[in-house]
């Protein structure tokens, strides 16, 4: 049995028995219940599209905390003030490096994260936290 399907069966949301059984959370039943009548399909296929969706998210950021484990320290700098938003002359200035060697590690880390552009770098680091890179408070953010 999948996965998938033990963790259906386990939060009661198939008809087979389950050795464990738990007791679905009864707003989270009536808007399961909601999509599944719009959507003209079965809860237990909402719940289970829910639950897929969910894994893949956690094994995408996990895979994503994996390869910035992976980067150098200057390359996690150069991500993560890329990520706040700084250009290439701003991350120069504030590392004191050429832009031209900002932009080196930056083909490095995108070419390390699969994504051309830092816009795409930005949406998959999203949930990481780089409040470490922002300035003390009182000193301008940016260049």
């Amino acid at each position: 049995m999948s996965f998938l399907k033990h963790l259906l069966r386990s939060l009661g949301l198939t008809d087979q028995p389950s050795e464990r059984q738990f007791e679905l959370d009864t707003n989270l039943r009536a808007w399961l219940e909601e999509v599944a009548y719009q959507e003209r399909r079965p809860v237990e296929e909402i719940a289970a599209d829910l639950i897929q969706e969910a894994m893949d998210q956690r094994q995408n950021a996990t895979a994503n905390l994996e390869r910035w484990r992976e980067l150098s320290p200057r390359q996690q700098d150069i991500a993560a003030l890329t990520c706040l938003g700084y250009t290439n002359q701003q991350i120069a200035i504030r590392l004191h490096l050429s832009p031209e060697t900002i932009k080196t590690h930056l083909r490095s880390v995108l070419q390390k994260f699969g994504v051309k552009t830092k816009f795409e770098l930005r949406q998959l680091l999203s949930d990481l936290d780089f409040s470490a890179w922002e300035p003390p408070p009182g000193i301008p953010p940016r260049g």
